[in-house]
């Protein structure tokens, strides 16, 4: 078991880490689409990048509707597994809507030994994520 602090330090030790791994500007919040979002996410039990989207209910259902009509080519051209889930509660309870692609190993962000494989998961996939994003924003953003 960890201490808050030595947890803490693990989870910035990772962050760092993947950013001198991985040295490149993510779009995660710069999308210019308001309420939506690329996420990683990495905790003591799971790893996933996702697409999330938190804005008012109507902005968030026009803008869930137009992410709907692409999944076929989010799935047949980018990320085949990725998971669709209009009505996603996070751990706060708040409800948003979510795209998401989980990494199906066991994986810790106390475990230095799954870093790796989490840091070249979210690097992959979330570039992935990014390509079909910056292909489809026009549509997206209509």
């Amino acid at each position: 078991m960890f201490s808050k602090e030595e947890s803490r330090k693990l989870r910035e030790d990772f962050w760092i880490s993947f950013g001198k791994s991985f040295p490149r500007k993510w779009i995660l919040y710069n999308t210019k689409i308001k309420g939506l979002s690329f996420k990683f996410y990495f905790d003591t039990k799971k790893a996933l990048v996702a697409l999330d989207i938190e804005d008012d209910i109507e902005n968030r259902i026009n803008c869930w509707e137009k992410l709907e009509a692409l999944k076929g080519v989010l799935h047949s051209r980018y990320l085949p597994k990725a998971i669709y889930e209009e009505e996603y509660y996070l751990d706060n309870r708040k409800e948003i809507s979510r795209i998401y692609i989980p990494l199906e190993q066991k994986v810790s962000i106390h475990n230095k030994n799954t870093w790796q494989a989490v840091m070249d998961f979210f690097n992959v996939n979330m570039s992935l994520f990014e390509t079909f994003f910056e292909e489809y924003q026009d549509i997206i953003k209509s």
